[in-house]
C-alpha cells in the first residue's frame, strides 16, 4: 500500500511539473500555433541617437563626452513601454523611451523601437521629443483615414512641454500628441500627420529644401528668435556648398557632412551695414555647428559645439 502512494505521488509530481513547463514554454515562445506571444523583451540593443551609434548594455550606455573627457555622455532606458508587431512578422516588439545627458543641463527624450527578429534585436534612430518634457502613454492610432481605409502600425506619442519661451524651471503643462511611423528597413520613424493618407516622408536631407530659422535654444536656457520672420534662412546644395539669407547680408561658403557631424567652412558675405541685425548672432551660431538631425516634427536641429544649445530650421 505505501509503495502504491508512494508510486502515484510520483506521478502527481511528474505530471505538474510538465504542465509547468508546457505553461513556460508556451508563455515564452515567439509563435505557437501561428499566433503571437508576448514576451519579456530586453531593451538593450544599439540605437542611433542625436546621429551617432549607442548601444545599451543592462539598460544604460556611458561613453566620454569628447576623447580624454572626464564627462561623459550618459543614455538609458526610461520606460513607457509599449507591445507591437511592428512588422508584421507574428514577433512582439518594443517601442518606448530613452533618456540621454551630455554633460550640460538638459535631458534629452527620445522615443525608439527594437525590432524582436529571428537574427536578434534591432535597434532604430531615436526620435527626439524635446528637453526635459514630461513623457506620457504610447499607443497605437486604431482609427482611419477619410477615405475610410485604416492606418496600420501609427504609433502616438503623448508627452506634455512648456509653451514657447518658457523656462525649464516651470513645470511641462502642454499636452502634445505625435504621430510615428516607423520603416523597418531603414529603421527610422516618420511623423505621420493626423488626416494622413498615405506613406509619410521618412527620408529627410540637408538638401531637400530652403530651411528658415524659428529659433535657438542655449543650454542656459536663453531662446533666441529672429526679430524679423521669415527672412533668414539656409540652403544645402549637392556639391556641398551653401548660401544663407540674413536680415542684411547673403552669407556662402562650404559644408561637411560626416554621418550626421556638420562642418561649416569658408564662410564669406556681402558687406553692408544694418543697423540692429542680428546677422553677427547668426554666423556665429552656424560657426559652432557640430551635428545635425530632423526631429519628430520634420525641423531640422542643428546642435552646437561643446553642448552649448540648439539651432531650430522649419
Amino acid at each position: 500500500m505505501k509503495k502504491t502512494l508512494i508510486i502515484l505521488v510520483s506521478l502527481v509530481l511528474i505530471i505538474i511539473g510538465f504542465l509547468i513547463y508546457k505553461f513556460n514554454f508556451r508563455s515564452n515562445n515567439i509563435n505557437i500555433d501561428n499566433q503571437t506571444v508576448k514576451q519579456d523583451l530586453s531593451h538593450d540593443g544599439t540605437y542611433v541617437i542625436a546621429g551617432q551609434k549607442v548601444t545599451l548594455k543592462n539598460g544604460i550606455s556611458e561613453v566620454p563626452a569628447t576623447l580624454g573627457s572626464n564627462s561623459k555622455i550618459v543614455t538609458k532606458y526610461f520606460g513607457n513601454d509599449l507591445n507591437y508587431d511592428l512588422n508584421e512578422d507574428s514577433r512582439e516588439d518594443k517601442i518606448f523611451i530613452l533618456t540621454q545627458e551630455t554633460g550640460g543641463s538638459g535631458t534629452f527624450y527620445y522615443v525608439v523601437a527594437l525590432l524582436n527578429t529571428a537574427n536578434g534585436p534591432i535597434g532604430s534612430d531615436g526620435v527626439l521629443l524635446g528637453d526635459r518634457i514630461a513623457p506620457q502613454i504610447i499607443n497605437m492610432d486604431e482609427g482611419k483615414t477619410t477615405n475610410g481605409t485604416s492606418r496600420k502600425n501609427v504609433i502616438v506619442v503623448n508627452y506634455a512641454d512648456r509653451k514657447i519661451g518658457e523656462s525649464f524651471a516651470i513645470v511641462p503643462s502642454v499636452a502634445k500628441s505625435i504621430w510615428l511611423k516607423l520603416d523597418p528597413k531603414t529603421m527610422q520613424f516618420g511623423e505621420v500627420t493626423q488626416n494622413f493618407e498615405g506613406e509619410t516622408n521618412l527620408n529627410n536631407t540637408l538638401t531637400m529644401k530652403k530651411w528658415e530659422w524659428v529659433k535657438t535654444l542655449y543650454s542656459d536656457d536663453k531662446l533666441v528668435t529672429p526679430l524679423k520672420q521669415n527672412i533668414f534662412s539656409i540652403t544645402f546644395k549637392n556639391d556641398n556648398t551653401f548660401s544663407a539669407k540674413t536680415d542684411c547680408n547673403n552669407i556662402g561658403g562650404e559644408y561637411t557632412v560626416k554621418d550626421n557631424a556638420l562642418n561649416f567652412s569658408k564662410m564669406m558675405s556681402t558687406k553692408m551695414y544694418c543697423e540692429g541685425s542680428q546677422e553677427d548672432d547668426f554666423s556665429k551660431m552656424l560657426n559652432q555647428t557640430q551635428n545635425y538631425l530632423f526631429d519628430s516634427k520634420g525641423e531640422l536641429v542643428l546642435t552646437m559645439k561643446f553642448d552649448s544649445g540648439s539651432i531650430f530650421f522649419k
